[in-house]
């Protein structure tokens, strides 16, 4: 897969206020350098005044954000992505998404509409979020630009292997959100057994798995142990059996059904 975006970024959902979001702030002074939002979280403003706290510039943030279902014709695509970037304080964001195929998703006008955004350099990239393969074959084929990043949920307790594939494939990142299991790796054996081998956590354990098969991960955290253990988390490295071993997971546990 490319390696376009930072293996560990912060998701901002449910970081509504000024108060909370200044985890935004904190994150990147600490080193983050990308940040995931969208428009349906509806936090856009205040992510936007937390970056722009930080004592980092914006060329070195990576920026994304994604277009809510009810916004996908081709207009309001326009309309809500130039609403969103005047609510970021921003003149363009590095991966614009559909966030999910649904409601007023067309793919033709909704993905031309994309494109017409890179070519006036209001995105600098396009992504998806939860698609399927047979919806990821329809966007590659149509869209001019190239996919750079399918988000889509991903942990120890919902794999879906087709869709790592599908990335390899056609060189793009997969973007794993929800990648702790809503806290749900602390309870599972195979992810505290590889824990109690390298003396960490079952939080740090599921990020490094991850990101040992290729994954860049969107961990939501407030706190500044917790966004510091998260960002250290990819400096893990599992061996083969420790990767296999989370593998093995059968369990289907899926946080975010459509």
């Amino acid at each position: 897969m490319s390696r376009s975006i930072p293996r560990i970024g912060l998701g901002t959902m449910g970081l509504d206020t000024p108060e909370e979001a200044a985890a935004v702030t904190t994150a990147l002074e600490m080193g983050y350098r990308h940040i995931d939002t969208a428009q349906i979280y509806e936090n856009e403003a205040v992510v936007g005044d937390a970056i722009a706290a930080a004592e980092v510039p914006r060329k070195h943030v990576f920026l994304a954000t994604k277009v809510w279902a009810d916004s996908l014709a081709y207009d309001d695509v326009l309309r809500t992505t130039r609403e969103s970037l005047d609510r970021l304080g921003t003149d363009y964001v590095d991966l614009l998404y559909v966030h999910r195929p649904i409601e007023t998703y067309d793919p033709e006008s909704t993905l031309s509409a994309f494109d017409e955004l890179v070519d006036d350099s209001l995105a600098r990239a396009v992504g998806v979020s939860n698609f399927t393969v047979s919806e990821l074959d329809e966007a590659v084929d149509l869209l001019d630009a190239p996919l750079v990043a399918h988000q889509t949920e991903s942990h120890p307790l919902f794999q879906r292997p087709e869709l790592l594939d599908h990335a390899e494939e056609h060189d793009y990142d997969v973007v794993a959100y929800s990648p702790l299991a809503g806290g749900r790796v602390r309870e599972v054996d195979e992810v505290v057994d590889v824990a109690e081998k390298h003396d960490t956590t079952p939080e740090t354990v599921s990020l490094a798995w991850l990101a040992a098969k290729g994954l860049c991960s969107i961990p939501k955290a407030s706190s500044e142990r917790h966004l510091r253990t998260n960002l250290e988390a990819v400096e893990l490295e599992l061996d083969e059996t420790d990767v296999a071993a989370i593998d093995s997971i059968e369990a289907e546990v899926e946080l975010f059904p459509e």
